[in-house]
């Protein structure tokens, strides 16, 4: 299993590369990788990303 990056910055960038090569949505990703929504929100929204369902990215 990948380990999932604890910085921030490092993390939304991992987190768009599974989203946009392996994953259709967040909930899908979450479910696959054993990650808290929330939480996953939550610490990318402190550095102003916010996840657009349309793109299935964080923007």
């Amino acid at each position: 299993m990948d380990t999932i990056p604890k910085d921030a910055a490092m993390l939304v960038s991992f987190i768009n590369l599974k989203l946009r090569d392996y994953y259709t949505s967040l909930d899908e990703l979450c479910g696959a990788l054993s990650l808290d929504r929330e939480a996953l929100c939550k610490k990318l929204a402190g550095i102003d990303y916010r996840y657009d369902p349309k793109t299935n990215q964080f923007v």
